[in-house]
Parts: C-alpha cells; structure tokens; sequence
C-alpha cells in the first residue's frame, strides 16, 4: 500500500524520527509489517520517469508488537493498534518532489520472511499466506507523525548599538 502527497509547493524539511501508527488485522497469527520513507523525485532530463529515493526503511513482526520479551500472537481477523518508529532521517524535499511512504509485509531480502505461523523464530515447520489489511476509517486512524521543521525565517540584521 503507498500513501504519497501531491507535488510540494515548497522545500520541506523532515528531520527526526518517523513515527507510523497503523491499525493492522491478518488472517494470519503472526505477520510483519514493513515501512519504507521515500523522497519522489519529478520526471527530469536524467530520469525521465522520476526517481525513487528510499531513505528510511524498518520493520515490525506483529507478535513483537508491544513488547520484545512479552511476544502475542494475532487473533486472526482482530484489528490491532502498531506503532512503528523508523530510524531517524534529515532531508529536504525540494519543491515539486513528493513524500511516499510504502507499507507492505515483507521487505525480503533485506529483512527474512515471516513464515506466519507464530512458531518459535527460526525453528517454523511449514508457512501460511498472510492477508493483511491497513484499516484506514474513523475508529481505525492510521497514520504517519512526520518531524516537519519549519521554514528559516532570513535573519534580521543586527540592531544598532555599539
């Protein structure tokens, strides 16, 4: 799935942690979600169709979703609440570019594949398909907190004095 904004109608600098808040259900016991933050660059006379930049990326296995050391499986078909906080970026989305954020369920081969089956970690006998749903309506607000900084306002010059 892949939220994007409409061309900026100005910079826009991110700077700080990413935070994404998502209600996820699965047909599944156990599934990840993955993130990925991208800069969208416009259609140029070096990339004719645009350009991609991925400049954030993480993952969540949804039975780590609370707690690391306190894993809980799914109830299959339970919406849940994530949060999943990306590693800390700086960029500046220069004007007419856009802010994508991808969300899916693997990432492979940067991250391994969740067998979905909520067997203990690297000792799984079988795998199971995952359909995942991102709930996005009134009780179920998924969203993305981006670290916005304003705008530089040009510094004043200095008041008279001696």
């Amino acid at each position: 799935m892949t939220f994007e904004t409409s061309e900026l109608e100005q910079d826009t600098e991110l700077t700080g942690e990413v935070v994404v808040k998502l209600w996820v259900s699965s047909t599944a016991v156990d599934t990840d979600i993955t993130v990925k933050l991208v800069d969208v660059y416009p259609e140029s006379i070096d990339y004719p169709e645009g350009y991609h930049l991925n400049l954030t990326d993480t993952i969540r296995r949804m039975r780590y979703r609370d707690s690391y050391t306190d894993p809980e499986l799914l109830t299959p078909g339970e919406p849940v609440e994530v949060t999943i906080t990306m590693w800390p970026t700086s960029n500046v989305f220069k004007k007419g570019h856009r802010i994508r954020l991808d969300v899916s369920s693997s990432n492979f081969p940067r991250f391994d594949i969740n067998p979905n089956t909520g067997e203990p970690v690297g000792r799984h006998t079988h795998m199971v398909k995952a359909d995942n749903t991102i709930h996005t309506n009134a009780t179920h607000d998924s969203r993305v907190i981006l670290p916005i900084i304003p705008a530089q306002l040009p510094a004043l010059p200095p008041s008279g004095g001696s």
